[in-house]
């Protein structure tokens, strides 16, 4: 299926690995032209700058002025932009609970999970408002609407992500900017199989192994696995294309059956 998405410019935050960087390839692959933002420029995302039309910009995007300086970078390159990929963010498992929670914790919980989104998506609303017809696909996750508290900081600001997403899909609908999120369970990713990640640090307050902890979490799932970055990706790349042109407000949930309430 061709999603139209040749000569196409795209921002994509968090785009260094995971999520991000499958996000970006997939874009690529069909056609896009990519602004790749990320607090470290990975091999992997080099490499991809490299082979294909890809600008990666290296900033923080909790910072306040992070943002718009990737915004800011994608006009001067490209002289607009069609489509915005929020995906930046991060979890810390909180296995001490929810009372050693600090305010710093959940100030820089709230500002990777949910203000780099809003920020990114204010400076950027402009440009994209501007071509007439454009997308904003926000990964927001299932614990939006699946609390757990050993990522309560977390699912708060996923839920108030999710929020805030179909809130603005309302305002801009009108003006052509479509608006969704796209909601995964638990991803072969870095943020649940690294050596920090949420299996491993499990596994450490719990005295079992990580591979245990993931094995476990992939039994919860109706198919019995994760899902792959690349499987988002490819959902992402179908909402962000004129193929989803009368798909706004929604919330698409990838988690291979995990949650089983309607």
């Amino acid at each position: 299926m061709d999603l139209h998405l040749t000569g196409k410019t795209a921002i994509v935050t968090g785009a260094s690995r995971g999520i991000g960087l499958a996000v970006a390839r997939t874009l690529v692959a069909e056609g896009a032209r990519v602004v790749a933002g990320a607090r470290e420029i990975t091999p992997e995302l080099k490499a991809l700058a490299a082979d294909g039309e890809v600008l990666a910009v290296d900033l923080d995007l909790t910072a306040p002025q992070g943002p718009a300086e990737l915004i800011a970078a994608a006009v001067l390159a490209y002289g607009g932009l069609d489509i915005l990929v929020n995906n930046v963010g991060a979890v810390r498992p909180r296995t001490e609970g929810f009372l050693a929670v600090t305010d710093e914790d959940w100030a820089a919980t709230l500002a990777v999970n949910f203000l780099a989104a809003v920020r990114t998506t204010r400076a950027a609303l402009p440009s994209l408002i501007e071509r007439g017809t454009a997308a904003i696909v926000t990964v927001s996750s299932v614990n939006a609407f699946l609390p757990d508290p050993l990522v309560i900081d977390y699912s708060a600001a996923k839920a108030a992500l999710t929020n805030f997403c179909k809130s603005l899909s309302k305002q801009v609908g009108p003006q052509g900017v479509r608006v969704n999120t796209v909601s995964p369970g638990p991803v072969t990713t870095g943020l649940w199989l690294a050596e920090e990640g949420v299996a491993a640090t499990v596994a450490r307050a719990t005295g079992g192994t990580a591979q245990d902890i993931a094995k476990q979490a992939a039994g919860d799932a109706v198919t019995g696995r994760f899902t792959h970055p690349e499987e988002v990706a490819d959902l992402v790349a179908f909402l962000a294309s004129d193929r989803a042109a009368n798909i706004t407000g929604s919330d698409i949930v990838i988690d291979g059956g995990l949650v089983s309430t309607l």
